[in-house]
């Protein structure tokens, strides 16, 4: 009896991590199922996706996307929170402390971005250079890409950069050099410090950051309200 439910729960083991591949119309291998995401974090802890305000408690929230402030018009996500998986956000908390020794600190606009919304941003998008394509994912689907700024720590407020957070303009272009001199300092500052501790801009959006182990990680579509 007992080997007769071994084998059921192995096959139902089986079934789900095969649905989690075959349900993608690309053929992509997404993790969809939480005890299988659960699985990976047992198996190596760096898997984990973890809470940002939780380990950098002083870190501002601008969750876009958990409201209508957004290019979708929309509310995407049910919770506003932001995850990234450990060493991602152990970085972060590097640089967090680096920029508070300077009068500045981190405003995290997204991070991790459970699958099936980078699916609905592409579906809707009017510029598609501006989101990722769903047949290979993002890295915020993998809990490795970040969209940030820097606050001032004494006023609170945004420090200036060449555009709003999600802007489809040339602009946004972290090469992009019409601009005033302060801005292009402020760009360049933040830009400079995200990449002392293992992260990329990416060549069109001065607030995205990819962190560079990204590629040892997996696709993931597990929404917020499941991780705890």
């Amino acid at each position: 009896m007992k080997k007769a439910l071994f084998f059921l729960f192995l096959s139902f083991h089986i079934v789900a991590q095969a649905q989690s591949i075959n349900n993608n119309p690309y053929g992509l291998t997404v993790i969809s199922s939480y005890p299988e995401y659960l699985s990976i974090c047992k198996k190596d802890p760096n898997n984990c996706l973890v809470e940002l305000k939780k380990e950098i408690p002083n870190l501002v929230l601008d969750i876009r996307y958990a409201t209508r402030n957004n290019f979708m018009k929309r509310v995407m996500y049910k919770q506003a929170r932001a995850f990234a998986r450990k060493p991602v956000v152990l970085q972060l908390k590097k640089i967090q402390s680096i920029l508070n020794k300077k009068g500045y600190g981190l405003k995290i606009f997204d991070a991790y971005r459970p699958y099936a919304i980078t699916i609905a941003f592409y579906e809707q998008a009017s510029d598609k250079n501006f989101v990722a394509n769903p047949n290979k994912g993002s890295k915020h689907n993998r809990g490795c890409a970040v969209d940030l700024t820097l606050i001032d720590l004494k006023t609170g407020k945004d420090i200036p950069m060449p555009t709003p957070y999600d802007s489809f303009s040339e602009k946004a272009s972290p090469s992009y050099s019409n601009l005033p001199a302060d801005i292009i300092r402020n760009r360049d500052f933040l830009i400079a410090t995200m990449e002392s501790y293992g992260f990329t801009v990416i060549a069109n959006e001065w607030w995205h950051f990819d962190f560079t182990g990204w590629v040892n990680y997996p696709l993931m579509d597990i929404p917020f309200e499941k991780l705890h």
